[in-house]
């Protein structure tokens, strides 16, 4: 089959292939999340990182400017607030080395200087809340400049490399919890990749398999894999995905991709049957099928070596459409609380963003980041399918 894919590669159709230029770009734009993919599988990002809170609640992202209102909460409560409890406590030294917000800590300065510096930002604190809305009173901006620049005396400066890994946590903006919307978005990628490829993989080997057992024996083998591809079309794709992934939601492996995989793989491979049945029921008809019999060939021999193998490029044509459709039902079923559970997928960000109010608050930097990743990558497989369709499938030459 690996021989087979070589030489298709090298055929004229996969010429014509590289000469099409949104093919191309497709190809490079796959390649771009590739790189992402392998990236958190090496642990750039982990699933840790995509957890932890490196900043103030909700901050905005798209490089969108913070109103006054939500500038003075974010500096009012992400250091002022917790330095102040810290120093009220017994042992206010202990406290204080347990306050950090991301890679942000409490100035490494005695007490008192911190005391004095709580202190001056209380009163500018008090002057700004005298305003019902620092959105419409724009005279008290630079009152508010003074105390974001008081507060900012609490946090240790960074160094350069914390300074360039926390902007770019920050670069997307932060989730209601606080935590990195771009790690968050970056990890979806290997879920995403991961499943589509693992869902692809199993099912075209599945349909593929049956479909040539079929096409090729025909009698009870073919109406067998006929009435079961029948059957389970028969039941709407999107209800069967949510019933065999519900099934999995009191096991042990609920916390896994394995029940998503399941979901899948049980119906994903159906389309993949009928297009090689087909195939197969007009290969085997072929001369060169005919020598193989009449050589003595086995059955299987001939499945493997000479008819699967002339099915390539419906294989090839067959495996990205269904990596696209794999990535469009992980984020449907993570949007219902059905897919991924343990780890950041796009549904799951978009999820979130529905329950928190997000969308209602004019929030959109966490929908729009899942959005625009899962869009790109949807489209490139789409241009990259109709351009493999257009150039090795013979019904489009």
């Amino acid at each position: 089959m690996i021989a087979s894919l070589g030489r298709l590669l090298g055929t004229r159709e996969a010429r014509k292939l590289r000469r099409d230029k949104g093919a191309m770009v497709a190809s490079l734009v796959i390649g771009v999340y590739l790189l992402a993919t392998i990236a958190v599988m090496c642990n750039v990002i982990s699933r840790k990182d995509c957890s932890e809170v490196i900043g103030p609640n909700s901050v905005p992202g798209f490089f969108r400017a913070q109103p006054p209102e939500s500038r003075f909460e974010v500096a009012r409560t992400s250091m002022l607030k917790p330095v102040m409890r810290a120093l009220g406590r017994s042992d206010p030294t202990a406290a204080l080395a347990d306050v950090k917000l991301g890679r942000w800590k409490v100035a490494d300065k005695s007490l008192d200087p911190l005391r004095q510096i709580v202190a001056d930002a209380l009163v500018l604190q008090h002057e700004l809340e005298k305003s019902e809305n620092l959105d419409q009173d724009t005279h008290l901006e630079s009152k508010l400049v003074e105390f974001e620049r008081k507060t900012a005396e609490l946090i240790e400066p960074l160094s350069k490399q914390d300074h360039w890994a926390q902007d770019m946590a920050m670069l997307l903006g932060t989730d209601a919890q606080g935590r990195s919307i771009f790690f968050r978005a970056i990890y979806s990628i290997k879920v995403a990749i991961q499943i589509g490829v693992v869902t692809a993989v199993i099912s075209v080997l599945i349909g593929a398999t049956l479909g040539a057992a079929a096409g090729y024996f025909g009698g009870w083998t073919d109406h067998l894999v006929v009435w079961l591809y029948t059957t389970f079309s028969s039941i709407p794709s999107l209800v069967l995905l949510v019933v065999i992934a519900y099934a999995f939601s009191d096991s042990d492996a609920k916390e896994t991709l394995l029940p998503v995989y399941i979901a899948f793989c049980a119906t994903f491979w159906i389309g993949t049957c009928r297009v090689i049945r087909g195939e197969t029921m007009k290969l085997k008809q072929l001369e060169y099928i005919q020598a193989a019999r009449t050589a003595g060939f086995g059955s299987a021999r001939i499945l493997f070596k000479h008819l699967l193998p002339n099915t390539a490029h419906l294989l090839l044509i067959n495996f990205s459409l269904l990596l696209i459709g794999a990535i469009k039902s992980e984020v449907i079923l993570s949007y219902l609380g059905l897919g991924v559970q343990s780890q950041p997928s796009w549904g799951i960000m978009i999820r979130d963003a529905g329950n928190n109010g997000d969308v209602i608050a004019g929030r959109f930097w966490q929908i729009g980041t899942a959005t625009f990743f899962m869009f790109f990558l949807v489209l490139a497989f789409n241009i990259l399918s109709d351009a493999l369709q257009d150039a090795f499938d013979p019904k489009h030459l």
